[in-house]
């Protein structure tokens, strides 16, 4: 894991069906991700976006 994706930590996420679900984009701050995750479902609002934290796993 690079030193850059160690420093986001806030994803945005689409529900799929069966518990599925895809990682949509990855941020610093969760005001950024709240941002485009508002933005996501304006435009695509049949699709359900969730924000979550996702901290780095440490081996």
């Amino acid at each position: 894991m690079t030193y850059s994706e160690r420093l986001h930590h806030w994803a945005v996420v689409r529900l799929l069906p069966n518990m599925q679900r895809v990682v949509i984009a990855r941020f610093r701050d969760r005001s950024d991700a709240d941002g485009h995750q508002q933005f996501l479902q304006r435009h695509i609002p049949n699709a359900t976006f969730i924000v979550l934290f996702d901290p780095p796993i440490e081996p």
